[in-house]
């Protein structure tokens, strides 16, 4: 399969800046793998689509503020820190650091209204560490929300909320589960009325995530690693009930992921560099709720796995002449 075979011209006006004001009115598009039916609806209409009773796999994990401005100790000049993972140590982080050429070996740098700063303690591997563990909390009030690089602005307050889902728990994530934006908290609610069960699990999404596929062969392509961890309760009531004859619904790739990690495993924590394209076989995932991904990448690969690469471009052709918003703050797909 070749690179070319993902790739897909989307007008720029159709990728959503904001979200809904109403999360759950987000438009949905629904494509069923057996009939190639593809049908157009609302979010809040998914109960009329799901299979009765099924278990929705939620992925918990919340995103951190994860860039950060701070000031050299040596000309004052502004630098930006985008934390990618915490280490063991307890001090420090693989980052994304700019400009770093411009930072010396040991050089302080300083965060404004704050009694921390960060140091650069290895440049090929671009680890910085700050002079005390467990600065979290700092974040949370010098951080800004990383959104993806496709949404042509900053950060504002309201993405603190707008961009994590309403189970999120979990920190660990520097990009949001996006199909999970989509839930309100009554409308999970109205879902487990009506017999559906949720299960949640965590996958800590990292910037690999919008590394792009470089090879023309896409086999040839080397996943990223991304932390996940369920509970042997959570994975044995999930097969359980499947086995019970409820489908299990992936809400969004990162709980697909999880799963599919586990059966081909099994093992329920660890570090998850599963890479899913056509050809590859399902053993958990029964439908999938997931928003709509950008050409060429492992997620629309991984989507077109699950649908067949034929229909899933038959369904974004549509849900571009329909004028569907397009990634993380954009609308959904429910595959069945």
């Amino acid at each position: 399969m070749q690179l070319s075979d993902f790739d897909y011209d989307l007008p720029e006006d159709l990728i959503a800046q904001y979200p809904l004001k109403k999360r759950d009115h987000a438009r949905l598009l629904v494509l069923n793998r057996k009939t190639k039916e593809i049908k157009h609806d609302y979010f809040y209409n998914l109960n009329n689509y799901l299979p009765q009773e099924s278990t929705l796999v939620l992925n918990d994990s919340k995103v951190v503020p994860a860039r950060v401005f701070g000031k050299k100790e040596f000309g004052g000049r502004e630098v930006e820190i985008f934390l990618l993972k915490e280490l063991s140590d307890g001090y420090s982080y693989e980052a994304l650091i700019r400009p770093l050429r411009k930072i010396k070996d040991g050089e302080k740098i300083f965060f404004e209204g704050t009694t921390l700063y960060a140091t650069l303690s290895d440049r090929k591997k671009m680890i910085v560490c700050f002079n005390r563990k467990d600065v979290r909390r700092q974040f949370s009030k010098i951080g800004h929300i990383p959104l993806p690089p496709y949404i042509k602005r900053s950060d504002e307050k309201s993405d603190r909320k707008d961009y994590q889902t309403v189970y999120a728990k979990k920190q660990g994530s520097v990009a949001a589960p996006t199909a999970g934006l989509h839930f309100t908290k009554s409308f999970l609610g109205q879902l487990e009325k009506n017999g559906h069960l949720f299960k949640k699990v965590t996958l800590h999404v990292n910037y690999g995530t919008f590394r792009p596929v470089e090879e023309d062969d896409i086999v040839s392509h080397k996943m990223h690693k991304e932390d996940f961890f369920v509970s042997r309760a959570t994975w044995d009531s999930i097969l359980k009930l499947k086995s019970q004859g409820r489908k299990v619904v992936a809400v969004g790739t990162t709980s697909c992921r999880v799963l599919e990690t586990i059966a081909k495993t099994k093992d329920i924590e660890g570090a998850s560099d599963l890479f899913v394209y056509p050809g590859f076989k399902f053993k958990v995932v029964d439908a999938l709720i997931t928003n709509f991904h950008l050409p060429k990448s492992t997620l629309l690969m991984l989507v077109s796995g699950f649908a067949t690469r034929d229909l899933i471009m038959k369904a974004y052709r549509q849900a571009i002449k329909e004028k569907y918003r397009f990634y993380s703050y954009g609308d959904c797909m429910l595959i069945l």
